[in-house]
C-alpha cells in the first residue's frame, strides 16, 4: 500500500536526520531491502540520497530469508556443521554410556535446534 510505502521512507528519513545531527553517516553499501510476501509491490527506498539495493534473500543468525523458504534447506547448513562434531565424539570416545554421551552430544544442541519443528 502506499501508505505503508510512504511510512517507511518516512522512517528511513527521520533515521537518517538523527545520524546527521548526530554527526554519524549509514553505510548505504551495507543497507538491503528483502520483499516478502506475495502481491508485494517490491518498492525502492532511498537512505539519505542513495536507492538501498534489493536483495533476494538474506542470512542473519545462521537462518536464511528468501522469498520462498524452504525448511529442508534450513536444515542442512546446521546439519553439515553438527556432522564433524559428531564424527569427532564417536571416533574419540570409547564409552558408549548414557552419562558419558549425552554431555558431549547436547554441545550439538544449538546446532540442529533449528531442525526440530520439521
Amino acid at each position: 500500500m502506499l501508505e505503508g510505502w510512504d511510512a517507511i521512507q518516512r522512517d528511513l528519513d527521520r533515521l537518517e536526520n538523527w545520524a546527521h545531527v548526530n554527526l554519524m553517516k549509514f553505510n548505504g553499501a551495507k543497507c538491503n531491502i528483502l520483499h516478502l510476501g506475495q502481491g508485494n509491490p517490491m518498492n525502492k527506498y532511498k537512505l539519505g540520497r542513495e536507492w538501498i539495493k534489493t536483495i533476494p534473500g538474506e542470512k542473519d543468525l545462521g537462518i536464511s530469508v528468501n522469498k520462498k523458504p524452504n525448511m529442508i534447506q534450513q536444515c542442512a547448513l546446521p546439519a553439515q556443521k553438527a556432522n564433524p562434531v559428531l564424527g569427532c565424539i564417536t571416533r574419540t570416545v570409547t564409552s558408549r554410556s548414557r552419562e558419558g554421551t549425552l554431555p558431549l552430544c547436547s554441545t550439538l544442541r544449538p546446532h540442529l535446534q533449528c531442525c526440530l519443528r520439521l
